[in-house]
C-alpha cells in the first residue's frame, strides 16, 4: 500500500502544481487511496519532496534534483539494472516503475535522452553504449553495493 501510495504521490506531483497536503490527499482519494494528514507528512519526507516555486511562481510539491530522492525510491523498486547497445532497462517491483522513471526524470543524469516507463520496466534511451555503461554501472553500484 505505501509503495503505491508513494508512487500516486509522485504521478500527482509531476501532472499538476500541489500546493498543499489537503490538496494531495484529496488528489490521492480521487484515485481510490484513502490517507492521513500525518501518514502523507511522513510520505512527504521519505519521497524528499520540498515545496519550490515553479515558473509561474506558485508554490508546489516537487522532487530535488538531487540523487538521494531518486536513491531512495530506487531502493525500494528495482530489482535490476541491464543494458543492451544505447539502452539500459531497469526492473522493478510491479507498480512501481512510473514513480521511479519519475525519480529518474527530476535528476539531471548525463546522456540520458529520453524514458519511458511501464508497470514493472523502465527503458533509458542514453547517447551512446559508453553512456549506458557507466550509467547501469552507477545505477548498480547505488543499489547494490559490493555486488
Amino acid at each position: 500500500m505505501k509503495n503505491r501510495r508513494h508512487e500516486a504521490i509522485l504521478e500527482i506531483i509531476n501532472e499538476q502544481p500541489v500546493a498543499t497536503q489537503e490538496l494531495l490527499i484529496e488528489l490521492l482519494g480521487k484515485r481510490g487511496i484513502k490517507t492521513t494528514q500525518a501518514t502523507l507528512s511522513r510520505d512527504i519526507q521519505q519521497l524528499s519532496l520540498v515545496k519550490q516555486r515553479d515558473d509561474k511562481g506558485v508554490y508546489r510539491y516537487t522532487l530535488p534534483a538531487t540523487a538521494a530522492a531518486e536513491k531512495s525510491i530506487f531502493e525500494e523498486a528495482v530489482i535490476s539494472v541491464d543494458y543492451a547497445m544505447n539502452t539500459i532497462v531497469l526492473k522493478c517491483r510491479a507498480g512501481m516503475a512510473q514513480g521511479t522513471c519519475a525519480a529518474i526524470d527530476s535528476v539531471n543524469h548525463q546522456g540520458i535522452v529520453g524514458t519511458i516507463a511501464g508497470d514493472d520496466t523502465i527503458f533509458i534511451l542514453v547517447r551512446s553504449e559508453a553512456d549506458a555503461k557507466k550509467l547501469s554501472k552507477k545505477f548498480r553500484n547505488e543499489l547494490f553495493p559490493g555486488r
